[in-house]
């Protein structure tokens, strides 16, 4: 068995000591190029991000809404893919050996390489966890328990009609963190409902002591200050992935993702005080 990294534990205790709740910035891998895309997550961690989410770039992301759609298919064009994917998690390995790394996507990509071999490179790679969106629970013995036997984290997602019943079989298995996405939709979707979010953590928190992420619709600086008073976590994706969209040339693109990630890691160290006042 391969020994697990443990950097999300590791990361996610240093998060609970300092009183404060985590960045983690998403960006699709290869988008608008492999080098810009590189250039990006290498600079990720000195602009504030505590882990990263890296996405797999997959033709029909059903679960994403246009920005991360648009992304994947900008990365594909590019010429990205899952081997290429993994490539980028060793040349970051190379610069930075503590902050988690989580591969976000669905399994195509992943059983057409291969899911043994996929989970191999990708611990040789240096990937800490996995959210691989359209594999449910009721899969685990084909993908999730090889996971772990790996070392990798299996980090679930939770939604809104994630009910008390069905709690129990999505944290099964799971370990990380716990990603709760904040309005029922697709990503980068409506804002959430601070205090309908914070109602949801508390009562998912007496069934887990897992950590607990948020994200989708998480835009500004002070969405993700307002969240990070509870959570755990703050998950930013659609903004980020707009950026490198709306940019007239890839290294503008690389300069306003850094530049909105330095801004979202402000807010949520600023939430520090409030955060625990509230508990």
């Amino acid at each position: 068995m391969t020994q697990p990294h443990h950097r999300i534990a590791r990361r996610f205790a240093e998060l609970k000591a300092a009183g404060r709740a985590g960045l983690i910035p998403f960006i699709s891998a290869g988008d608008p190029g492999y080098e810009a895309s590189l250039e990006t997550l290498l600079a990720l961690p000195e602009a504030g991000a505590d882990l990263i989410e890296l996405g797999m770039p997959f033709t029909d992301p059903v679960a994403d809404g246009p920005s991360v759609q648009a992304a994947s298919l900008r990365a594909l064009k590019a010429g990205q893919t899952l081997a290429r994917t993994l490539d980028m998690v060793r040349a970051l390995r190379q610069h930075d050996a503590t902050t988690p790394l989580i591969l976000m996507g669905y399994y195509n990509p992943i059983h057409r390489m291969g899911s043994e071999r996929f989970l191999e490179e990708a611990v040789e790679a240096g990937v800490d966890g996995l959210i691989v969106v359209d594999l449910p629970p009721e899969h685990d013995e084909e993908f999730a328990v090889p996971a772990r036997t790996h070392g990798i984290d299996v980090i679930r997602l939770a939604t809104p009609t994630t009910d008390a019943r069905r709690l129990p079989r999505v944290l099964h298995n799971a370990s990380g963190f716990l990603y709760y996405v904040s309005s029922n939709g697709v990503t980068g979707g409506a804002a959430p409902s601070v205090a309908g979010v914070e109602a949801e953590l508390a009562a998912i928190r007496r069934h887990t002591a897992l950590p607990i992420g948020v994200g989708f619709g998480i835009r500004t600086p002070e969405q993700a200050e307002r969240i990070a008073r509870f959570a755990d976590a703050v998950v930013v994706g659609s903004v980020l992935t707009d950026a490198v969209g709306e940019a007239d040339r890839p290294q503008a693109g690389v300069r306003r993702v850094v530049e909105l990630t330095r801004g979202l890691a402000e807010a949520v160290r600023g939430a520090r005080k409030a955060r625990t006042v509230a508990t």
